[in-house]
């Protein structure tokens, strides 16, 4: 038998090491387990890398749009690759490294970078010791899925990991997937230098939005010069001298497109296959996510999931979220649920998007009576003076109650700007508490009252 801990965290995302924090703080011993990097996919292959490329996508955009603002720059605007990358490796290495060196310093917390494996309900296998504890909370999240699509094993591709180790820029990037992370990516490389295809199973792109901002976001990614082929319900791939074919197979357009490089961004799957869930009895959806309560609880007595494991999220802020959910009911006889949050979520192509509660559909579709705002982002004057003035805000609100039932913000600053909408959803107060509400002019968010003024009925 090996050593007895008070409490044993498998997996150092966003959930872990701030519940470990707490743990020890509360006077308990903790034993934390992390097989690869310290900081998750956050961290290490999502929000943090991604965003610091975005960033440079974003000044490379901007200089070449430079003569549009009165500045001239002489010379065609050139971005080196590996330049762009030792950026994004430095400021992730010191968010890495932060937290690790904050886990192995942690008072009554003892690291092991090891392979975690459940031996029983309340045992784990870590490396070659195994360790026990009373309350075990799993934060292992989740990976790229890449499925059985014809010739996918006969092509060397990329995912969201391979994708962000590149050290030269693609001729052309194939993106398999148009949803958030493709998206990202597509805009990105175009803004590098890169031709780039997204090809899309579905009729439209980020099919969890309306139609009116998936038609939108078509507009400002082809604006740019990124080929979108929709409808492409049988992808398959073939190898190439250099790169591969990719079979599309759309109602218009080439039956293929050769790609020097292709992205697969077809969803996640969480990371519980390896981890002898069944030796513990944890029990599982068909998808492999854990399956939690309100509370974030798994059928095991004194066994916790939190974070992109368990299905009930799958985004950093949902991850530490959960953390907060479980702190509070362990720690601060505070009873929060996983069912007191507000859907949000955003996507950072340039411009974002922002969007919290229900969408326009959804609203449709719950029968409400309902009304409707909304406006360009032509007429935002922020937006004009910045001359980004893609995209629109919609928000909808309770024709009865007055609360706001959702909202979308494509546009410049709309990922800011949307928490002013979430913040009051989040206070159970009427549309009339921000409509009235005097912000400050010049902003994205100055808008948001005017639109509040000027609601319809939802026809």
């Amino acid at each position: 038998m090996g050593r007895h801990f008070d409490s044993i965290i498998i997996g150092a995302g966003q959930a872990g090491p701030s519940l470990a924090g707490r743990l020890t703080q509360s006077g308990q011993t903790v034993a934390f387990v992390e097989r690869s990097l310290f900081g998750g996919t956050c961290v290490n292959t999502g929000c943090i890398p991604t965003k610091t490329l975005v960033a440079s996508a974003y000044a490379a955009h901007m200089a070449r749009r430079a003569a549009d603002f009165g500045v001239q720059i002489e010379g065609t605007i050139q971005v080196d690759v590996k330049a762009v990358k030792a950026r994004k490796e430095s400021i992730l290495a010191k968010s890495r490294d932060g937290i690790e060196n904050w886990l192995r310093h942690m008072e009554n917390c003892t690291v092991f970078h090891e392979q975690a494996r459940f031996v029983s309900s309340h045992e784990v296998q870590a490396g070659s010791e195994t360790i026990s504890a009373k309350q075990i909370f799993i934060n292992v999240g989740g990976r790229a899925h890449v499925p059985k699509m014809p010739g996918v094993d006969q092509i060397s591709y990329l995912t969201n990991t391979g994708i962000l180790n590149l050290e030269e820029l693609p001729e052309h990037l194939v993106v398999v997937g148009g949803s958030y992370i493709g998206l990202e990516f597509a805009q990105m490389f175009r803004r590098f230098g890169s031709e780039v295809t997204v090809v899309e199973m579905g009729s439209r792109l980020v099919q969890h939005e309306d139609e009116d901002v998936s038609a939108a976001i078509k507009g400002i990614l082809e604006a740019e010069g990124i080929h979108i082929r929709l409808n492409a319900e049988c992808i398959a791939f073939d190898a190439a001298d250099k790169g591969a074919w990719v079979h599309v197979s759309c109602d218009d357009g080439d039956p293929k497109v050769h790609g020097s490089h292709v992205l697969l961004a077809v969803g996640r799957i969480p990371n519980t296959d390896d981890l002898g869930l069944q030796a513990a009895g944890v029990v599982t959806d068909e998808h492999g996510y854990i399956v939690v309560d309100d509370q974030l609880r798994t059928n095991v007595e004194g066994v916790w999931a939190m974070g992109d494991c368990n299905g009930r999220g799958g985004f950093t802020h949902t991850s530490y979220n959960d953390f907060e959910i479980v702190a509070a009911n362990l720690l601060d006889n505070d009873p929060r649920r996983v069912s007191d949050r507000i859907h949000a979520h955003a996507l950072y192509i340039d411009p974002p998007l922002g969007q919290v509660g229900m969408t326009e559909t959804q609203v449709r579709q719950s029968g409400k009576p309902a009304l409707i705002g909304t406006r360009p982002m032509t007429k935002v004057g922020r937006a004009v003076e910045k001359g980004e003035s893609q995209g629109f805000m919609k928000i909808l609100v309770d024709a009865e109650s007055k609360k706001i039932l959702g909202a979308s913000i494509l546009g410049t600053g709309g990922d800011e700007a949307i928490h002013c909408i979430l913040d009051v959803m989040y206070s159970d107060r009427p549309y009339t508490t921000l409509q009235r509400a005097m912000h400050i002019h010049p902003t994205v968010s100055e808008l948001i009252p005017t639109v509040l003024g000027d609601l319809k009925p939802l026809a």
